[in-house]
């Protein structure tokens, strides 16, 4: 899932950044709000999170101007204020959650878990396709009851197309969840990590569950519907 995550204090910007990102999140960090509006506006996210107090543009100023725009994208704030009514302020706003700094990292991914599943509008924390399971909480996959070990892009990629699972993809549409802004890899990157998935997920395997639509792009589905190789 692609997350925008906006906080202006740079060490825990990078910190939770990293933390992220190896929980196989694309992520797209700033550190003002005006700099977050910029991205918003450029690229569709399935969650963001904000801090509150931040320079150009506090968290409320962005959430605002999301909502004024049709934005519609869960949001998270994570904020140093604990007042209540901050709190009411932001849920009023628009905001999905509200977490109180300090706070645990277990949490704060439990929380972004939450975020990114009414972003989908799902309740579950597993997803599912013939016999194969992705725990989200565990951040484990498993197929026919064996352990996969992915790595956190190969993770992202399987759980973008389960979380989109029967849907028909593009490179595209892949590659904008996948990668963040700063990515500069080569044209074929998408079908690079689609060959190394299906050795881990398909290759000794049935049912076949990640297809390729010639011309268009991947989908994961339990049937075969005369998809290319």
């Amino acid at each position: 899932m692609r997350l925008l995550f906006a906080e202006d204090e740079r060490d825990l910007n990078r910190i939770l950044t990293k933390k992220l990102t190896e929980e196989g999140y694309s992520v797209d960090s700033c550190y003002d709000g005006v700099e977050a509006m910029d991205y918003l506006t450029a690229i569709h996210y399935d969650g963001v999170i904000l801090d509150v107090m931040m320079p150009k543009a506090d968290g409320f100023a962005v959430l605002e101007n999301m909502r004024k725009q049709g934005i519609d994208t869960p949001v998270l704030f994570l904020t140093a204020r604990d007042a209540v009514s901050d709190r009411v302020h932001g849920l009023d706003l628009g905001a999905s959650d509200y977490l109180v700094k300090p706070f645990s990292m277990e949490e704060l991914m439990a929380r972004v878990r939450a975020l990114t599943r009414r972003s989908y509008d799902t309740q579950s924390s597993t997803l599912t396709a013939a016999d194969l399971t992705m725990d989200l909480r565990a951040h484990t996959v498993t197929r026919a009851g064996k352990t996969i070990e992915l790595s956190a892009k190969e993770y992202a990629l399987l759980s973008y197309l389960l979380h989109n699972k029967n849907l028909v993809l593009t490179r595209e549409q892949i590659e904008d969840h996948i990668w963040n802004a700063d990515y500069e890899g080569g044209t074929n990157v998408v079908d690079v990590y689609i060959r190394y998935l299906r050795k881990k997920v398909d290759d000794g395997f049935e049912p076949k569950l990640i297809h390729t639509v010639r011309g268009v792009g991947y989908v994961l589905r339990e049937e075969s519907e005369g998809d290319a190789p």
